[in-house]
């Protein structure tokens, strides 16, 4: 079984990136270039899911959704939105 707290760690990163830029980092590139470049590779990162999914490849499939999943994620720090806010939105659904 895959460690489930993955997206945790890996929003902690992009967070810590935010706070902490380092100038090698492709985070803390995106933050500094701002929510327009964000939305951009989100919009890609959308389009190449898309892409993948025609073509029926498994693995191309999860590797375009694990790059959307991420910039998601970069948004949402961008925002000062929390995973947690997620989690309790998909919790509400639920019921």
């Amino acid at each position: 079984m895959v460690d489930c707290y993955i997206l945790d760690e890996v929003f902690n990163v992009i967070k810590d990136r935010k706070i902490n830029p380092k100038e090698s980092s492709y985070t803390s590139k995106l933050m500094r270039e701002g929510e327009e470049k964000i939305l951009r590779k989100i919009n890609e990162e959308c389009l190449e899911l898309i892409l993948a999914s025609k073509d029926n490849s498994k693995s191309k499939i999860v590797h375009e959704a694990t790059d959307l999943i991420f910039h998601i994620m970069v948004l949402l720090c961008y925002k000062d939105i929390e995973l947690e806010d997620i989690y309790k939105e998909f919790k509400n659904r639920r019921r």
